[in-house]
This record gives C-alpha cells, structure tokens and sequence, in this order.
C-alpha cells in the first residue's frame, strides 16, 4: 500500500492571497474590458449568480464589475445574445456560464427531460405544447403569451400564468434558451437555432464532468475543499474525491492542512503553492453578497475571518450589518459592511450602515481615518456604476 501523502501546512494568510488571485481580485483588470473580458471572465470563474435582488446592481453586473473596472451591462448583452460566449443555466444556483462548457451541463437537461423537475411537475403536456408551438414560429417572452387561463400561485414567488413554468421546464430540460435579458425579463429561444447549430454538441461522460467540476474549483478557488468543489451537489462528493485521490498519487495534487480548518481537507496544485503573487495592497472591491468569494460562507469565515449575515430576510430590529450589506475588500483582508441602497429616481447611492470588521474595526486614529479614505474613493466609482445607463 503507498504511502500516504502528509499535508502541508499552510498558513490563512497565504490561502487568502491564492484564492485571490484565483478570482482575479488581486490586480486592477485582469481581464482587460468589453465584451471579450466579459466571457473570458464568466470562462474563468465557472459561472456568474444571477439574482433579481435590485436594492444595488443586480449581482450578475456587480460581480463583473468587481473584476473589470470599464464593465458596462452591454458588454453581457453581446456577450450572451450577439456573440453568444456565454449561456443561462444551473449550477448551486441559476448563472451565466461559459458556452464552451455547455456539453458539461447537458447530462443534467438529459436528467430532467427523462426525470422531470420537481419545481415544474404540475405542467401540464399542452402546455408544453404550446410554447413549443409558438416558439418555432420565433423568440418570445412571456409578456408576448396572453391568452393563458390564470391559475393560483403555487409560490409566492411563481407566475400564475402555466405558460411561464412551461418555458422554465424547457430551460431546464435544455430544449430553449434564455437568449437576452431586458433587465429581468427574459426572452426565449429554440437552443439550436439559438447557436446556430443542426445538432446538439456530444454530452459530456460522467468521468469527464467530474474533472471539469474538479478542475473548475481549482481554476477559481486555488486551494480546495470538497465542501468548496461540490456547493450545494453533496451527491457528486464521492466521486470527486476519488479523483482527487488518484491526482495526489500522481503528485497532481497537494493536501495542505490550512490553519485553523480542523480536520476539513484540503488540496492544491503544486505550482499554486509556489506562486509568490502578493497582490496590490491598497486595492478595493466592494463586493456582493453573492460574490464567489462571499457565497460560501463557512469558507469565507475560514479564510477572512468574516462571517458575513445576508440579512434581507432578518427582522430589521435583529440586523448587524444591514439589509443588503456589502463586504469591502481592502487588499486582503474585508475590512467592512456597507449597507448600500441605490436611488435611481434621485441618482444618488445611499449609505444605510456603514460597519467595521476584522481590521477596520482594530484600527484606530489615522490608520481607520486611512481606510475609510481609501474606501470612499471605491465608492465614488462605485457609484458611477450603479448610475450608468
């Protein structure tokens, strides 16, 4: 039996600095700007959260903007309906995600076509039928289906109209497309037609979208978990791991006991262990609370320090940081919580909370007048964003 590989030791610190500049949070624009830095962003980090949450920028936007300064919301647009480098589907959560990828994602619409969804099982054949219908006769939105006998919402958050869940069961099953976006109003399309192909590409194996499941976390996360490689997909825990074993026999990978992980695994590559990247220590994001850096949040506490609330759903009178607060990154270390809210009407962005966390709220005099100096300035941009046509 070979011998077990002993896990190196590796300090927050340096963890925090890999991940970072696995996300590309590290430097200024690390993708350059325009559509193509759009894609090549999405391609990067495996997916994009979509969330139709709009106190500040929807996140999609927000979290592109984080990674490339010039970003303009029509630099999405062409990128998912012209140029068509990127789609709409499912990961831990409804995303963007690079279209070279899309025959990763074909085993699950091969799932849900033979299995049905269990969000979309009281839809009905007809009327599955008749969005096909008029779907071949072109792209269409739900607004464009009016004669739908309305029935009761099933959730607070459904549409009474069947003809919506028909469309959203065809997404799923990979029959349509989500082709634009006119703010959250989608427009549907024939997936073939769509990209212009006369066939859809080959599925991907099952032992082809475990690697591409691996080695997408390692892309994007640089020291991994099978907690942070598998949110929210427990059931493809086993398999992952196998992989991950048989990578630390060909010295692929590297465990590394992370300081202050416990027992928790984790692996990197060997040549990310070697990487002397420090970053830029001055540089600020703003960031969403669906930020790849933020949505696990064990792993962010693990990391940072921060154990970030999402606090939409809180009572206001049990709050900490704020009804859509929104952690600051400074160099590498989140420093605090902004509580933002976007004024379109007046063009303004509001300051509902500003709180101090980890070393902002250590630091004291000049050092604190320091950060908050640094911070406003990210805000100034920040909201030049969030105003922009």
């Amino acid at each position: 039996m070979p011998r077990k590989t002993e896990p190196l030791p590796l300090s927050q610190a340096k963890a925090r600095r890999i991940w970072l500049h696995a996300q590309r949070l590290d430097s200024p624009a690390p993708f350059g700007e325009g559509a193509q830095a759009t894609a090549e962003a999405v391609a990067h980090l495996g997916y994009v959260q979509i969330d139709t949450i709009n106190v500040i920028e929807r996140c999609h936007h927000h979290i592109l903007f984080s990674r490339i300064p010039a970003y303009r919301r029509a630099d999405l647009k062409q990128a998912q309906s012209i140029d068509k480098s990127v789609f709409e589907y499912w990961t831990h959560a409804l995303s963007y995600v690079p279209s070279k990828d899309f025959r990763f994602f074909m085993p699950l619409m091969k799932e849900h076509k033979r299995d049905g969804h269990k969000w979309y099982a009281s839809v009905k054949p007809a009327d599955t039928r008749k969005v096909m219908r008029l779907l071949r006769a072109g792209a269409l939105t739900i607004r464009d289906i009016e004669d739908d006998v309305l029935r009761e919402k099933e959730h607070l958050w459904h549409s009474r109209k069947p003809s919506k869940f028909a469309l959203q069961l065809a997404f799923y099953t990979g029959a349509v497309t989500i082709s634009e976006r006119t703010g959250m109003l989608k427009t549907y399309e024939l997936m073939e037609r769509h990209f212009g192909w006369d066939k859809l590409p080959k599925p991907a194996s099952a032992s082809e979208a475990t690697a591409y499941q691996l080695d997408r976390a390692l892309r994007s996360q640089g020291v991994v978990s099978l907690d942070s490689i598998c949110h929210l997909d427990a059931p493809s825990k086993p398999a992952i791991r196998k992989l991950i074993e048989a990578r630390v026999r060909r010295k692929e990978l590297l465990p590394v006991a992370l300081e202050g992980a416990g027992k928790q695994e984790h692996w990197v590559k060997p040549e990310v262990l070697e990487s002397t990247s420090e970053g830029d220590p001055h540089l600020v994001h703003i960031l969403s609370p669906f930020d790849p850096l933020i949505i696990q949040r064990k792993r962010t506490e693990l990391f940072f320090g921060y154990g970030h609330k999402f606090e939409a759903y809180v009572p206001k009178e049990k709050r900490q940081f704020g009804y859509f607060a929104l952690p600051v990154l400074l160099g590498d270390e989140i420093v605090a919580a902004i509580d933002l809210k976007t004024d379109r009407q007046n063009k303004k962005l509001l300051m509902q909370k500003w709180s101090w966390v980890g070393k902002g709220k250590a630091a004291k005099g000049e050092a604190r007048k320091d950060l908050k100096r640094q911070i406003e300035e990210e805000l100034g941009r920040f909201e030049r964003f969030q105003l922009a046509d």
